[in-house]
Order: structure tokens, then C-alpha cells, then sequence
């Protein structure tokens, strides 16, 4: 039973921690991009070659002749 007096508050402890730790990464923008990293490992920067991503968010069209499709 002693033993109880000393765990529980050992625990609260430890939670405490880590609810600061997950709120501080929130803050710190850590979950702000969770989709880029998983893109960016299929385009390889070193290849001239791979520049469709980047066109793309320039907002260009990959080839003269390809235009994207209108939005309705």
C-alpha cells in the first residue's frame, strides 16, 4: 500500500510530461506539413528531369500542349 502513495503521483507526473511535450509540438508547427515529406521521397531534387512537382505548383502546365482540364 505505501508503495501506491509513491506510484500514482510518479504517474501523474509522467503524464503531465508528456501532454506539455504533445502540446508543445502542436505549437511549435511539428504537425503542420504531414503531407510533404511523404511526397518529397518520390521527386528526386538532383534530376533535372523530375520537375513536374515544381511546375505544378508554380502552376504551370507539364508540356506546352498539355493544359490542364477547365474547372467547372
Amino acid at each position: 500500500m505505501p508503495a501506491l502513495y509513491v506510484m500514482i503521483p510518479a504517474a501523474l507526473l509522467i503524464v503531465a510530461i508528456a501532454v506539455y511535450i504533445f502540446f508543445w509540438a502542436v505549437d511549435s508547427g511539428q504537425y503542420d506539413d504531414l503531407d510533404g515529406p511523404a511526397h518529397s521521397i518520390l521527386f528526386d531534387d538532383q534530376d533535372p528531369n523530375h520537375q513536374a512537382a515544381v511546375n505544378e505548383a508554380d502552376g504551370q502546365p507539364r508540356t506546352p500542349d498539355d493544359k490542364a482540364p477547365p474547372h467547372a
